[in-house]
């Protein structure tokens, strides 16, 4: 007699056994009732599905709500397919290409034709949205042939969607209707449209079909969605607070940072007072790195052709790379990693098992191509630096090394109160995207899930999320107003090794393959900075703070005094300036505000005769008349232990 049960695992290790054939919703109601109807979507094993789609073999399930991150990919996922309904209703003759839920909401591609759809016209598009998701419609699933869907698509003169179909395999499409519209999707989709109370579409932009620049061009229009009008609200309101953070706006009232048209698009010029941020996080790094046993070393800016084509960055990411340059007879590449310079120094000499782990780290320039249009302030640049390191270990220190690793990149995001979710980034069935065999990718990523389980890690599987050469832990921070941004990462690499040639004398006197970690906390300094500068809304702490304090003397009288108190602070390294203008004291200290500085020395003939200084602090105004010794003392302390002030509501 055929088995008719399934085993079920919860998140909690729990097991329980169910019918053949049972269904998420059935799952979520057999926890509670209350769940079964906050569910979404379950996600089996690392497959998000439809609450009625049957479950027909053992797997570990999640029962995905609004506050997960595959709820949300689920229902951002309908709310796409609810914008399209809404403009095949306005728009019959429109075409639809591509509608996918992304990070923050989901956008949908559509050739229009002849007609001229923008910003103006969204208005009347999310009407139409909530009135369909009003009529609560489900959404039905259909295993549909190639040859039928490929005929429902020409019928309807959709050269996008047959586009799409002639990739797909025979026996895994599906079409998913509800109301009047029809979509090719593999889905999956939340019960039904009436979950969908609140929407706010956010941008029209041009898209290429399939990101060819000499394919057709589409109209993309991008949206999010809610559960709740509340919820609605919230998120204008954090929007709102984003303009105002905007890291390009306080790029230049702060004076970080220029972009400047006759040096190049993408190729951010640091001013003095961003290089001091620059430079003070890289000295942070550095410190930290040569505590745990790293060697610095410098490579060139430009390296032959070959060596690129060695490591297969050239072959794999071609796209993103300025063209060679041709050198007498050779050809030159900017550089667009560090990697490949690292084990060429790295084969420099012969190394014993008793000389690893070698540990190489670099803040080296590198330069990609990016499309103009994807151009954004310091987050989306053409060269940018990054605090890249490589460290060649034995298979047998691999583990550890790793978990040193994630120490260090845990305690640099530490510093600045940024929480880190963790992701696996894993690969997928995709063979072309990587490279290396796959007993190596295999043991790769058995060996990085043994370390987040080791170390007791909360963290994500993410497939086809992986470097060509290997998986990869990422760590993904979220910012004062919640949002997330994918930073540091370490990867793990049995490719290079291999395409380099690179070995190492065992105790046995045989050659063997060390493995290669990569791994960069910081990423790009130049993203970082963009992050850092809108987490903390240009009011960074004082150890970051490229002038700390701001000696205001009331009077010219007491400039001598202030210049005084600069020079003990100067000895103590710290950033002072002299503001001995004859201006009034209230527009010196209105000007000492605008420009963020944390301290204000306010002095004049009381502070002079006694030794002290009147203390304002950004934000917060006077806090007092303090020693000046006393102060510094303070100060010194502050900037050493690298506190953090409260950076919710910084103006």
């Amino acid at each position: 007699m055929p088995n008719d049960k399934i085993t079920i695992t919860f998140p909690d290790g729990s097991e329980k056994q169910y019918p053949k054939g049972v269904t998420g919703y059935e799952v979520a109601e057999s926890i509670s009732k209350g769940l079964a109807r906050e569910a979404l979507s379950v996600t089996l094993d690392d497959e998000i599905l439809d609450l009625d789609r049957p479950i027909e073999r053992d797997g570990t399930i999640t029962i995905n709500t609004w506050n997960s991150e595959d709820g949300k990919y689920t229902f951002w996922h309908s709310s796409a397919h609810l914008l399209a309904e809404a403009i095949q209703e306005l728009y019959p003759d429109a075409k639809f290409g591509i509608g996918p839920p992304i990070e923050n909401g989901f956008y949908y591609d559509i050739d229009f034709g002849d007609k001229s759809v923008g910003q103006d016209d969204l208005d009347k598009i999310e009407k139409k949205i909530i009135e369909k998701a009003r009529q609560k419609s489900g959404f039905e699933r259909k295993p549909v042939t190639k040859e039928e869907a490929l005929s429902f698509y020409k019928e309807k003169g959709n050269e996008y969607k047959v586009d799409l179909i002639k990739d797909l395999e025979d026996g895994n499409i599906t079409f998913y209707t509800q109301g009047d519209f029809t979509d090719l999707c593999r889905g999956p989709h939340i019960p039904n449209t009436g979950l969908v109370k609140a929407v706010k579409l956010t941008n029209v932009a041009g898209a290429y079909w399939r990101g060819d620049v000499d394919s057709e061009q589409l109209t993309r229009i991008y949206g999010i969605s809610f559960p709740k009008q509340k919820l609605l609200e919230e998120y204008i309101h954090k929007m709102e607070e984003a303009k105002r953070r905007d890291h390009k706006k306080l790029g230049k009232e702060l004076k970080l940072f220029m972009m400047d048209q006759m040096v190049g698009q993408g190729l951010p010029v640091w001013l003095p007072n961003g290089t001091i941020i620059r430079r003070t996080l890289e000295s942070f790094l550095r410190e930290e790195q040569k505590k745990r046993g790293y060697k610095e070393v410098i490579t060139p800016h430009i390296g032959n052709l070959e060596l690129y084509k060695t490591s297969g960055h050239y072959p794999y990411y071609r796209e993103s790379q300025y063209n060679p340059i041709q050198v007498d007879d050779e050809e030159y590449m900017l550089k667009p990693m560090n990697c490949p310079h690292h084990h060429r120094i790295y084969s420099n000499e012969l190394h014993s098992y008793r000389d690893l782990p070698l540990r190489l780290a670099e803040f080296g320039s590198v330069y990609r191509y990016e499309q103009s249009g994807e151009l954004n302030g310091l987050s989306r640049v053409r060269g940018f630096t990054q605090d890249d390191a490589h460290i060649y270990c034995t298979h047998e220190q691999l583990k550890r090394e790793i978990k040193n690793c994630l120490d260090l990149t845990q305690f640099v995001f530490s510093i600045f109160d940024m929480p880190v979710d963790i992701r696996l980034s894993f690969r997928d069935d995709n063979e072309e995207k990587y490279g290396g065999e796959d007993e190596y990718w295999e043991r790769a990523e058995r060996e990085i899930k043994e370390v987040a389980d080791e170390e007791g890690l909360d963290y994500k599987i993410a497939r086809g999320e992986a470097s060509f050469y290997g998986p990869k832990i990422d760590f993904i921070i979220r910012d004062a107003i919640g949002r997330k941004w994918q930073l540091g990462t370490v990867q793990v690499d049995y490719v290079m090794p291999e395409r380099f040639d690179l070995t190492y004398i065992g105790s046995d006197n045989e050659k063997h393959r060390p493995v290669i970690i990569h791994r960069a906390p910081f990423g790009s300094m130049e993203r970082f900075c963009s992050i850092l500068i809108e987490h903390f809304a240009g009011d960074f702490p004082v150890w970051l703070a490229p002038v700390q304090v701001k000696m205001i003397p009331i009077a010219d009288d007491f400039n001598e005094y202030a210049y005084q108190c600069a020079a003990k602070l100067k000895e103590h390294d710290v950033r002072v300036e002299v503001d001995d203008r004859s201006e009034q004291i209230g527009g010196k200290i209105r000007d000492a505000e605008t420009s963020k500085i944390p301290y204000m020395l306010i002095v004049g003939g009381n502070e002079a005769e006694d030794g002290t200084v009147s203390v304002r602090r950004h934000k917060e105004g006077d806090i007092g008349t303090f020693d000046f010794s006393d102060f510094i003392s303070n100060l010194i302390d502050e900037i050493d232990s690298k506190r953090v002030p409260d950076h919710s509501n910084s103006n």
